[in-house]
């Protein structure tokens, strides 16, 4: 068959998209905190045939710039934060083919309850969870769990490898056919098709008998975004799903060869996994039409927005610095979190030691990250030369404004991609694997891959 793009939908359970000031905007639905919000952005994906509505997720509101939350609540910078599980579960009511997936921490819940979340999701919604794994961001984050200090970058990953083991354990531990259900004979289900885990680790120790079964895709899909060295060789061993962020074909390609090979380390097919480049498309029925758009859009930011996020992040309070006074070598050194962010900033801004105003014009925190302006065909042309120049399997899509951005991308963009022949017309079956094209894993099947990639 030929190769076709996957699109995903990049969504928050806030009152702001990926750009804080979403909100500001004069067409944005200010009913953000509603069922009714999500539903509907479900709806306009699942129109448009979009594989996966994805939640990104933090446990804390940006705090982190002057150690303090008033200007993020004062100026809606991504203030509020609700459950994303939760929310998918109404946007899974009135949807049957979309993919529903999240982001959850290893950092800071347990195997056991994770594993749980995602498989009743996965029951619920007939095969359609995914799982996105983090390892968290920041000292907020920390604090709100009951800890306090973050803990080290590689050491998260270390600790994360474990917390997957312990999850896919879990899911493993019922084997297909294992439920019974006769009710003449009394029996529900076979025991023998249900292990215990028994696990006992470095950082977790968990028993078991997990106490969901099997679904009919076998178990979430798993997505990641680890941009780092470490962060990759942890998505070449276990995301079937990768969100990158490059922002040219180059750059495209070289981190796509790069987390191909590491799944190849790792034992695994790279065949066998999506690698989706975020996106964020300004559209409309023509050129000058999408140009109005991204004029208004552009009135929506505000510096607080990009010092805010970038404190957030980096887990570093740029606030302590003048604006224009270069960082020190040990503060760079000392920043974690989202370390691309900074990694980027010193390749492209080509200073040692930048300032905090270098980091404003080069991180594009708080603004719409290398909009793709234009109608139908503009917007194409760009998506197929990253798509077929093998930067990336498909796309994650990034709103400006909603519903209304996801709403311009399905009315313009997806008729263009389809008559390529680079987006499918309908979705391939009820499974989130089904539509990707992923093959239903067999339990235990990571077990015999060698562990080469995250070690």
């Amino acid at each position: 068959m030929t190769r076709q793009m996957a699109l995903v939908g990049f969504l928050q359970a806030q009152n702001c998209t990926n750009l804080p000031g979403s909100w500001r905007h004069p067409q944005s639905r200010d009913d953000s905190m509603s069922a009714d919000y999500y539903q509907e952005i479900a709806r306009i994906l699942e129109a448009g045939k979009f594989h996966m509505a994805f939640f990104d997720d933090r446990l804390a509101m940006p705090d982190r710039y002057g150690n303090d939350h008033a200007h993020t609540v004062e100026y809606g910078i991504r203030c509020v934060k609700m459950d994303p599980v939760i929310v998918l579960t109404t946007m899974g009511m009135v949807t049957e083919k979309l993919g529903l997936a999240s982001t959850c921490s290893t950092t800071y819940y347990e195997p056991f309850d994770v594993a749980r979340r995602f498989a009743t999701l996965d029951l619920m919604t007939g095969g359609r969870a995914g799982w996105n794994v983090v390892t968290s961001v920041n000292d907020g984050e920390a604090l709100n769990m009951g800890r306090e200090h973050h803990l080290e970058h590689d050491l998260r990953y270390d600790r994360a490898d474990e917390f997957m083991e312990v999850v896919l354990g879990h899911w493993d531990s019922w084997e297909d056919g294992a439920l019974i259900v006769d009710k003449k004979s009394g029996r529900f289900a076979d025991p023998t098709k249900v292990k215990r885990l028994d696990h006992d680790g470095k950082f977790f120790k968990s028993r078991g008998p997990f106490t969901v079964p099997r679904s009919p895709q076998g178990h979430p899909v798993i997505i990641q975004a680890g941009a780092s060295g470490r962060g990759q060789r942890f998505a070449g061993r276990w995301g079937e799903v990768i969100f990158t962020a490059a922002r040219n074909l180059a750059n495209a390609k070289q981190g796509y060869d790069a987390i191909r090979s590491e799944a190849a380390k790792a034992g695994r097919d790279p065949d066998q996994m999506f690698l989706c480049n975020l996106t964020t498309p300004v559209c409309g029925a023509t050129k000058a039409e999408a140009e109005d758009r991204m004029a208004e859009i552009q009135k929506l930011p505000l510096e607080i927005d990009a010092l805010s996020l970038l404190a957030e992040g980096l887990n570093f309070d740029f606030g302590a610095k003048g604006i224009d006074e270069p960082l020190t070598t040990e503060e760079l050194q000392g920043m974690q979190g989202m370390l691309g962010i900074r990694d980027g900033v010193l390749r492209t801004s080509g200073k040692t030691n930048p300032t905090t105003r270098d980091f404003i014009t080069f991180s594009g925190r708080g603004l719409v990250q290398d909009a793709i302006v234009g109608g139908p065909k503009d917007i194409a042309d760009r998506l197929e030369e990253m798509f077929v120049g093998r930067g990336c399997d498909g796309f994650v899509v990034a709103a400006s404004y909603v519903p209304g951005s996801y709403a311009d991308f399905v009315r313009h963009v997806v008729p263009e991609l389809q008559r390529r022949g680079l987006f499918h017309r309908n979705y391939a079956g009820k499974t989130l694997r089904e539509n990707l094209g992923l093959s239903r894993p067999a339990a235990g099947a990571w077990k015999t891959r060698p562990q080469v990639a995250a070690e």
